[in-house]
């Protein structure tokens, strides 16, 4: 409870004990007709005041250890309350708040991870026109070497050729005209058909 409740309180248990003073300065005061009264209903003012007496001290003492301590513990939970509430916005803010940093921390990971992404590409993409590069280099070393053996290939056939064409020249020559070749005609023939085939 408030200082106004207790303030109340105090009040109220004043309010009894000056009652109960002020209905015995009546009864001294008015004399013989509150007598009769008391007489008849079987007042006796000694054990009146004591039980009046008492009922203050035990009001008092009901105040002072019971009144009082309820008063302290349901003040002392209206704080814990009201500390509760306070606590539970401040929880919720701060809930808030790492709500928000998550989302900030989020939208920062996939900015990141988009960048990361496109890196990627990139870099795949200049590997990719690098290995191209590489291999249509390579595709060239071999077309060029492929050329390089062709040729070759053809001119050993060339002169294998030019070798069996001048051989046959040689035998049909030394057939048709039945004489047999001397070695410097065998050469002198070779040349002749070397030169008249293409190279």
């Amino acid at each position: 409870m408030s200082e106004n409740d207790l303030r109340e309180a105090k009040g109220h248990t004043f309010e009894c004990a000056t009652m109960s003073h002020i209905f015995l300065l009546a009864e001294v005061q008015s004399g013989g007709q509150i007598e009769r009264i008391t007489r008849t209903f079987g007042v006796d003012w000694s054990h009146l005041i004591a039980q009046i007496v008492s009922f203050c001290i035990v009001c008092a003492l009901l105040y002072w250890w019971a009144y009082r301590p309820i008063l302290k513990t349901l003040a002392e939970r209206r704080r814990q309350i009201a500390q509760g509430l306070v606590d539970t916005e401040n929880i919720k803010a701060e809930l808030a708040r790492t709500e928000a940093q998550r989302q900030e921390v989020m939208m920062k990971a996939n900015a990141q991870a988009t960048k990361i992404i496109e890196e990627a590409h990139a870099a795949a993409a200049r590997v990719q026109q690098l290995e191209t590069q590489r291999a249509i280099a390579a595709a060239e070393q071999i077309v060029v070497k492929a050329r390089e053996s062709i040729a070759q290939d053809q001119e050993r056939m060339l002169s294998e050729l030019k070798r069996e064409v001048g051989r046959l020249v040689i035998q049909t020559t030394a057939t048709l005209t039945g004489k047999i070749l001397t070695s410097e005609d065998q050469r002198r023939l070779a040349e002749e058909t070397a030169k008249q085939l293409p190279s």
